[in-house]
């Protein structure tokens, strides 16, 4: 599978099971302004060997949908641009990561804030593979 930069929804989370067994059995930290979920696994096979993603933001804390949406749009743009080191780490130990993002901040972010966050989150994904 090529290296692509885009975030096709193979390499989303949407299902309730793959969400419902994310959360359930996936380890977690916090790392302002996410919580992270994690749940690492044996891949199938090669092409299933990718990171996949969920982000949610609360309606507690964003009440409007267009501020909740400008964030998710935030997270998914950080992670897209950052995704390409997880995904050859994982297609070559054959592993599947699904990550979810948990928007715990109550206000947004500027992109370089949200992207500076993501990076880390990254490294420490990658030291846990």
């Amino acid at each position: 599978m090529e290296l692509r930069a885009d975030l096709p929804k193979s390499q989303r989370i949407y299902k309730q099971t793959a969400i419902q067994s994310l959360f359930e059995e996936g380890k977690g930290f916090s790392l302002y302004p996410f919580r992270v979920v994690v749940h690492l696994y044996d891949a199938e096979n090669q092409e299933d060997a990718i990171p996949r993603i969920l982000v949610s933001v609360s309606k507690k804390r964003f009440h409007h949908a267009v501020k909740r949406n400008r964030v998710k749009r935030l997270i998914r743009e950080g992670w897209r641009k950052n995704k390409q080191q997880l995904l050859a780490l994982c297609q070559s130990q054959n592993k599947t990561l699904d990550v979810a993002f948990v928007y715990t901040a109550t206000i947004i972010l500027k992109y370089n804030e949200v992207e500076d966050k993501i990076k880390e989150v990254v490294e420490r994904l990658k030291e846990r593979l």
